[in-house]
């Protein structure tokens, strides 16, 4: 656990609210993992692709799409 993470009882609170994967997406591994990374952005303002490896695949947060 990094420095501004969640703590257990902060995630336990939050843990009902992300979505869980479904079998062919397969992006939300660890959601307390991807909710760090959210979080370490919007405190930072880094962007998707510059968050730190411990947050795992930039892809996890960010995709960019043809409009």
């Amino acid at each position: 656990m990094g420095r501004g993470d969640l703590t257990d009882a902060e995630w336990e609170r939050l843990r009902p609210f992300p979505p869980v994967s479904n079998r062919g997406c397969g992006r939300w591994r660890d959601r307390r993992q991807v909710i760090d990374g959210i979080l370490h952005r919007v405190r930072t303002g880094v962007h998707w692709r510059d968050l730190p490896e411990r947050f795992g695949p930039c892809k996890t947060f960010y995709e960019r799409r043809a409009p």
